[in-house]
């Protein structure tokens, strides 16, 4: 896999499908990479990885030719630069709320002088057969993705001046904490009228600032229908929902 190749194509105006896996388990996150995933998000705040197992799964994806990102627990900016240096080619971010949550998720993410990442990627050189440190560290601000998620009132009140912070690279939705907090915790309408307006202000105002629009789909149905309203990395379902569905159709058939 070609170094950086995730922020390659988004930056070149492609438009990326990407898996999500939470079972940590990368042989599961390897098979589906296989099928012809450009990327798989490993997420580790709503998912069961743990460190041993998001370093075996960034390898793995590596291996399967799909670029790793990483959903990072809440307010864990510790780890955005760890994973990293793990070899992980994006971080999405929760619960970004404000300017100043994104400046700090972007200092964790980015080299001087645009942050404060510390150097030790090893792991991540390895994987992209680099020998020369500063070729990595010439690449790495502009090859790694800062993904801010907007899922909250206050963050959509702070959607322009997220975007407009330097170090982040995209926005991205996460509608159904989103539609869980503009409907004061009574539903999870991922299409809801006030829901599918945030979706679109926060579409227009990433666009605007020159960022990248992303957002999590249930299924390939809604993505398509992502994809044409602009988005441009765009997730599909999880792991967990493709093996429950695939052993539900299973006995379906044997029932009759």
């Amino acid at each position: 896999m070609a170094a950086f190749s995730l922020a390659r194509r988004l930056r070149a105006g492609e438009t990326v499908f990407s898996a999500w896996c939470t079972l940590a388990s990368p042989i599961v996150t390897e098979t589906i990479a296989r099928e012809g995933y450009a990327a798989v998000v490993l997420d580790i705040q709503h998912g069961l990885w743990d460190t041993a197992s998001i370093i075996a799964g960034i390898g793995a994806l590596h291996h399967a030719g799909s670029a790793p990102v990483v959903r990072v627990p809440l307010n864990n900016f510790a780890f955005v630069s760890r994973a990293l240096d793990f070899g992980a080619e994006a971080i999405i971010a929760p619960m970004i709320n404000s300017a100043a949550d994104a400046k700090q998720f972007a200092a964790s993410a980015k080299y001087p002088p645009l942050g404060e990442r510390s150097w030790g990627p090893q792991r991540a050189m390895a994987l992209q057969d680099k020998t020369v440190t500063t070729e990595y560290l010439r690449e790495a601000n502009e090859g790694t993705l800062t993904l801010a998620m907007i899922e909250t009132p206050a963050a959509l009140g702070n959607v322009a001046t997220i975007a407009a912070t330097p170090g982040i690279d995209a926005l991205f939705i996460g509608p159904y904490d989103l539609s869980t907090a503009l409907s004061g915790g009574k539903a999870q309408d991922v299409q809801a009228p006030e829901v599918e307006h945030a979706i679109d202000q926060i579409a227009a105002t990433a666009v605007k600032a020159g960022k990248i629009p992303g957002i999590y789909c249930r299924d390939a149905e809604r993505a398509l229908v992502m994809a044409k309203r602009g988005f441009r990395f765009i997730t599909i379902g999880n792991d967990l929902t493709l093996v429950r569905d695939g052993a539900a159709a299973q006995l379906k058939t044997l029932k009759g």
